[in-house]
Formats: structure tokens, sequence, C-alpha cells
């Protein structure tokens, strides 16, 4: 997943943006305009060729994808810009990280080191319809507790892990502090 670069910007409590930048695929579509030096995007690539499916390719009409910058807001001032990388990841780790600050009390560095869940096989418009629940794919860490109960529920595991769990990075203002902080994934190193 080196296609991805996330940016995430803080300039004073009125200006704040949280950016991710994909082409999609290595060299994105492959095509670089003349005399420009870049190579456009290739989004395209996920529209469904299917007449009845909610993702066809029809004038107007942009692709599903998962460029998901986050950004959020506390008491109405700007708290939060992060982004996690990585496909269909995207959305499954930015509710597992946002889980971790706000449900957990972890700070953003442990929110995004912390060992994370993905959900693949699913119906989603990226993949194949889901046929069997598809798997949940754990990454080293989580616990034989928790790994027993989703087992429990019917879910069927990936273990080990073979798949690739996002890549975040955070700024976050500290309303007490007024100081900013900052946090990227160890896991983008890998």
């Amino acid at each position: 997943m080196q296609d991805f670069t996330i940016s995430s910007l803080e300039g004073s409590t009125t200006s704040t943006a949280s950016l991710i930048q994909s082409i999609f695929w290595g060299f994105g579509s492959g095509y670089v305009p003349e005399d420009l030096g870049f190579c456009l995007q290739n989004r395209g690539a996920l529209f469904a060729l299917e007449a009845d499916h909610p993702n066809r390719l029809e004038p107007h009409k942009r692709p599903f994808h998962t460029i998901i910058p986050a950004f959020v807001t506390k008491d109405g001032k700007p708290w939060l810009s992060f982004g996690v990388m990585g496909g269909d990841m995207q959305p499954q780790g930015q509710v597992q990280v946002l889980c971790n600050i706000i449900d957990f009390g972890m700070n953003i560095q442990e929110a995004g080191d912390a060992p994370r869940m993905r959900h693949m096989g699913s119906s989603q418009p990226t993949g194949t319809k889901m046929e069997d629940g598809g798997t949940v794919a754990l990454e080293l860490g989580i616990g034989p507790e928790v790994q027993r109960k989703l087992s429990e529920l019917g879910h069927r595991l990936q273990l080990p892990f073979k798949t690739f769990f996002g890549g975040y990075q955070a700024i976050m203002l500290d309303p007490e502090t007024g100081m900013y902080l900052g946090a990227s994934d160890p896991r983008r190193a890998r």
C-alpha cells in the first residue's frame, strides 16, 4: 500500500485540514498527461459494470472509494485531524482508532499502535459479494478472550494475520494545554 499519502495540518484553531491522497494502485491509471509529470488516479476501476449495481458506471457519478480523511470537533472546536490508509481497512481502522481514543481513553499514539481487526470478504463495493460472512483477521495482540467471543458469535477468524491493517497519522489539539500532539503508525515502516 505504498500509493497512499496522508497529511494532517493544524495552523490555528480556525484552520485545520485532513487529507488523504491516493492514485489507486502503484501507478494509478498509468496515464501521465503530456508535460505535467504525474500519474492520473485510477479510482474509475471501482465502478461496477452490472446494470443493476448501485455503484454502476454512469454519467455524473463518482465511483465508490475509501478516501475518507477524518476531522473531529469537541465543544464546537477543532480537536482531532487523522486518517487511516489502506483500502477497505480505512473505515474499519478509523472506527477502531476513534473508539480507542474516545471510549478507552488512549492517547493518539496508543490508539494508533493498538492491535486492529479487519473484516474481509464482505459485500462492500470494492470486493466480491459476501456468500459466507467473510473472515475477521486479528492482528497480534488481540487476546484469546476476544478471539473466543468472536468465534462464539460465529465469526471465522484468520490467525495468524496475513493482511494489511492500515497506516495511521493524526494531530490532536489538547484543549487543556493548547498544545498540538502528533502520532504516526509504525505499521507504515513494515
